[in-house]
Order: C-alpha cells, then sequence, then structure tokens
C-alpha cells in the first residue's frame, strides 16, 4: 500500500499538469478575439452616451412648488458654493445667462447633477433620489435670466462673456 502511494501522488500531479497544458494550448489555438457587447451604458472612454439622457421630460417642469423645493435642495446640498447665490456663478459656472456648457435641456441638466461633470461637478446620482435632481433641474430653469455676466480670467484681466 505504501508503495502505491508513493508513486500515485506523482504520477497525479503529472497527469494534472499534462491536462492543463493541453487545456491552456487547445484555449490558446481555438481562441477568438474578445466579441464587444453593445450596451447603452457601455461607453467608449473619453465619451458620455447622449442616447439615455437626451429623451428625457422633466416630471416637474413649470411646478412652481417643485421648483421652490429645488431652491430649497439647491442650499441643501451645497450647490450655491460653487455656483454662487441664485445661481450667479462662483467657483463654478453661472445658470443665469443661458450658455449651457454640457446642454440646456431638462435630459442635459439631469445628467450634469447625476453623473458630475469634469473639473468639479460632482456625481449625485445614487446619493440623492431622481425626485430630488428633478426639482434642482426645475429650480435651475427658473435661474435663467439672460443674464450677461462678466467673469475673471485666468490673468485677472475682466472680460465680458455675455455675447448678448
Amino acid at each position: 500500500m505504501r508503495q502505491l502511494r508513493s508513486w500515485l501522488v506523482p504520477a497525479a500531479v503529472i497527469a494534472l499538469g499534462v491536462a492543463a497544458h493541453r487545456l491552456a494550448h487547445a484555449t490558446q489555438s481555438g481562441a477568438q478575439s474578445p466579441v464587444f457587447v453593445e450596451h447603452p451604458d457601455h461607453v467608449q472612454i473619453g465619451l458620455t452616451s447622449r442616447a439615455r439622457w437626451e429623451n428625457l421630460v422633466n416630471p416637474y417642469a413649470g411646478n412652481a412648488k417643485r421648483a421652490e423645493e429645488g431652491a430649497k435642495l439647491f442650499v441643501s446640498y451645497n450647490c450655491m458654493d460653487c455656483h454662487g447665490a441664485d445661481g450667479s456663478g462662483a467657483m463654478g459656472p453661472s445658470l443665469q445667462d443661458g450658455r449651457w456648457h454640457f446642454g440646456g435641456t431638462p435630459g442635459d441638466i439631469f445628467q450634469s447633477i447625476y453623473e458630475g461633470r469634469p473639473d468639479g461637478m460632482p456625481s449625485w446620482g445614487g446619493r440623492i433620489g431622481d425626485d430630488q435632481i428633478w426639482r434642482l433641474v426645475t429650480y435651475v430653469q427658473t435661474l435663467d435670466k439672460g443674464h450677461a455676466v462678466t467673469t475673471e480670467n485666468f490673468t485677472g484681466k475682466t472680460i465680458d462673456r455675455g455675447g448678448r
């Protein structure tokens, strides 16, 4: 029995090694390139997917009560720290001048709040509910007063960015 065990363990190790080698070789020779599965959440690096957002409709559009609630959320979630009081602009862009870097449709604004934006805008999706994001969108859309906002560029020189 002892002799059987002494050669059985090395034989099993060798057999497993040969099987692993054959399996690896068979996988490599018959390997196909990976297949990309197209899905709305698969986005090429550096690009955003617009299809998911572009047809969204604000369920609170024109609802003054929801806009008022959005104004309270704007303060509660510290939006005014970056966008200024009443969205006048500060460290973040003004929301009063009707110029939107990432688009000003309800879906675009929802996406900006939900996913965040490069260089500062945090992602709120998953942290607050969609209904609260829609209240913020409703409020933000009331801020466009057609103001010609002036800003300072990095040299300190004041430039007019109103375009009106």
